[in-house]
């Protein structure tokens, strides 16, 4: 199973929503952090999603790039 961790911090919600089903559906651990106050709705369920700085610090968020197989930034 592939990691995979989405940077969301605003655009095209509806190619990062693709992107996220296609990983999941495929069996991958997806996670979603959101920057700078974006928000992202409609998410399949099992996405763990986390805002930054609010529900993870920054330090935390490098940890989890470099703990990751992929990283999508949008």
């Amino acid at each position: 199973m592939t990691t995979v961790l989405h940077l969301y911090k605003g655009g095209d919600a509806g190619l990062a929503l693709a992107a996220i089903e296609r990983a999941r559906a495929a069996g991958d651990q997806v996670r979603v952090a959101l920057l700078h106050g974006a928000t992202l709705s409609m998410l399949p369920a099992g996405v763990r999603v986390q805002r930054v700085p609010e529900d993870l610090t920054w330090e935390a968020l490098l940890e989890q790039i470099f703990a990751s197989d992929q990283v999508v930034t949008w």
